[in-house]
């Protein structure tokens, strides 16, 4: 299929991209366009004018502070995958991007555009959530900031408010004594994910959980903080018997959707299995170790 006509503006500036979309009500900003133009092509938008920020080199920029780690909109999956600033400030999010797609896909997808398009079996959002990012969002009104839990609302919906765009993301800086699990399961190489688990484990001196993050993806219809499965952790020894406990209540929360590709019941087991996974590898300091 074909896209519905469109007009084309390429800004060299965030001013200008933000000129554009005030004065156009249904603009899309164009980024890798991984997501966005099949859904042109198959006329899922149709928008008036599409708005291409590929040569705002400031949105391109990986900078690392004391506070974190911050990523510009235009920041590309192949930049993370191969960045040692990235794989030293942020592990999870490395690990995380050698499952999105393929390789192609890589090379030209951003972390502004999976953001934008909230894709429910996306790996990015479900990291930034685990991690508790940042999304700033800048318009004419000015800039705002949004956190993780926030700027996700559902299937394909984001905190974006019209004539605004996403510029940036910051993830805080990665606690010394923090264990990680990343756990998905998809029935080909490059396919989104059927589920998801995510783990951030932090621990105190004496090897007692002071605080946890867990997250399931890909299950339902946005990636999901498992709140009483944290509950059950923080505090404990991380025992045995308690990351199967967490493991069991998560696949109890994370809302699990029936589609074409899998029914809930399957989801919500599989989701369990994933989530012990990594659980013991968070429980390992990040190695893939097995605790159970």
């Amino acid at each position: 299929m074909k896209p519905a006509p469109f007009d084309y503006l390429r800004v060299h500036s965030i001013d200008e991209a933000i000129a554009a979309l005030t004065d156009h009500d249904d603009a899309v900003i164009l980024a890798g366009g991984q997501s966005l133009v099949p859904m042109l092509n198959f006329r899922l938008a149709s928008p008036s004018l599409l708005i291409d920020i590929n040569h705002i080199s400031e949105l391109a920029r990986i900078d690392v502070t004391p506070d974190g780690l911050t990523l510009g909109a235009l920041v590309r999956w192949h930049e993370l995958e191969s960045s040692t600033a990235v794989a030293r400030h942020n592990p999870l999010l490395q690990c995380a991007v050698h499952h999105i797609a393929h390789y192609q896909i890589r090379n030209r997808g951003t972390v502004g555009g999976s953001s934008a398009h909230a894709d429910p079996a996306a790996e990015f959002p479900a990291v930034a959530l685990a991690c508790d990012a940042m999304f700033s969002l800048r318009s004419a009104r000015g800039m705002r900031t949004v956190p993780a839990a926030e700027f996700f609302r559902g299937a394909l919906e984001t905190a974006l408010e019209p004539g605004e765009m996403l510029v940036a993301i910051q993830f805080p800086a990665w606690p010394e004594r923090r264990g990680w699990g990343f756990e998905e399961f998809a029935r080909r190489a490059g396919d989104f994910a059927l589920a998801g688990a995510i783990v951030l484990l932090d621990r105190d001196a004496d090897g007692i959980c002071a605080d946890a993050s867990l997250v399931s993806f890909g299950a339902g219809d946005r990636a999901l903080h498992l709140t009483r499965a944290e509950d059950c952790l923080r505090g404990s020894l991380l025992a045995v018997d308690t990351l199967v406990e967490a493991a069991r209540i998560a696949a109890e929360d994370c809302e699990p959707k029936s589609d074409m590709h899998a029914p809930a019941e399957y989801r919500s087991a599989l989701l369990e299995t994933l989530m012990l996974r990594a659980l013991n590898a968070a429980a390992g300091s990040g190695r893939r170790k097995k605790v159970a």
